[in-house]
């Protein structure tokens, strides 16, 4: 498929998010692969999770492979939400009252202005209609945000994420966000580039890459094995994926990002979620992985029966949560099989997907 590259949209009148804060420097990163069709609704839109950036072929790679459901005909765009350091407007950027980069002082975002971001980009590139919406975890709650507020959504796919975020999901974010908030380096928000805290936003990943995962799954790969130096192999592994993380991602944006999946609740001014999934028209499809222990699979049963029109699939894997991120045969077949119409126990008929059906 044609790739663009990144690109960036800078909005004229700025961007305020809910809480009132306005942010008069505004821009979204974002990139795009295929051929927008002369009608602008051939459009498959890919939300990333909370390190995920624009480039999804990357990070998503299965679902741009020869077995791909979504690449034939289609125009696929994903976007990096606000909050981040991947070319969005976050922490990084420059503060125009201070010539400063925001850090702390970037505000407290949600789901939903990712969301409202997202949306006045479409409206930008005139688009007029998204044949599915899809992301995970993260990017599972931006999906479904559009789903039940944007009319150009025809159907979405939501994969290990549920209709708000639990206790059990806040409670692991608060403790990261308190180990980076613990860092030397942290001096409330303000640090320098030249001293980081990286060391509390290792410690953070470390403890997201166990909730990522399973106890059966590390057990197999590490078991009490040691390396020379006598170190624990699973020990050396999350320091690794610890350190790895530093080199590329922002303490703030860790913190804004995590702070804005809290703020998840679909439901939230709405009435509540049964009256607002209930409301919901579009044909959803609820993807739960057997051994997630961040997003347990109820939360996605629960989510798919209250929706009007939802349908739950489930995934058999011992990666946990990162499954949705490695086990892309399962998830083409799943997703092929919701674009063509059949996913057994829907309430209603789920329509074809008209730029793949014969």
């Amino acid at each position: 498929m044609k790739r663009s590259g990144l690109k960036n949209y800078t909005f004229e009148n700025g961007f305020t998010t809910e809480s009132g804060e306005h942010l008069s420097v505004f821009q979204l990163a974002y990139q795009t692969w295929g051929e927008l069709n002369e009608s602008k609704d051939n459009v498959i839109l890919i939300c990333h999770a909370l390190t995920g950036t624009a480039d999804a072929e990357t990070w998503f790679s299965g679902l741009f492979s020869e077995d791909s459901p979504i690449v034939e005909n289609t125009f696929i765009l994903c976007i990096n939400v606000p909050g981040s350091c991947y070319g969005s407007t976050g922490p990084l950027t420059t503060n125009p009252e201070t010539g400063k980069k925001y850090r702390v002082d970037f505000p407290e975002i949600t789901i939903r202005d990712m969301v409202e971001a997202q949306k006045q980009l479409l409206d930008k590139l005139e688009i007029n209609g998204i044949e599915l919406v899809i992301g995970g975890s993260m990017g599972g709650m931006q999906a479904l945000e559009l789903a039940v507020s944007e009319s150009r959504v025809k159907r979405a796919a939501i994969i290990a994420a549920g209709a708000r975020h639990e206790a059990w999901a806040i409670g692991i974010s608060e403790a990261q966000r308190n180990a980076i908030y613990s860092d030397a380096n942290w001096n409330n928000g303000y640090y320098s580039d030249n001293h980081p805290p990286e060391r509390g936003l290792a410690a953070a990943r470390m403890m997201a890459m166990v909730t990522y995962r399973t106890s059966e799954q590390y057990n197999d790969k590490f078991s009490r094995e040691k390396r020379d130096d006598n170190t624990f192999q699973i020990v050396s592994y999350l320091n690794y994926q610890g350190k790895k993380l530093t080199s590329r991602f922002d303490a703030v944006s860790y913190v804004r990002l995590t702070q804005a999946m809290d703020s998840h609740d679909v439901g939230r001014d709405r009435g509540g979620i049964e009256k607002t999934l209930a409301g919901c028209k579009v044909p959803v499809l609820v993807i739960g992985i057997s051994s997630d222990l961040l997003y347990p699979v109820q939360e996605q049963k629960k989510l798919a029966s209250l929706l009007a029109n939802g349908c739950y699939k489930e995934i058999e894997s011992p990666y946990g949560h990162d499954a949705f991120l490695i086990e892309f045969k399962a998830l083409n077949n799943i997703i092929s099989d919701f674009l063509n119409g059949d996913c057994a126990g829907d309430k209603n008929q789920i329509p074809k997907l008209k730029i793949i059906s014969a």
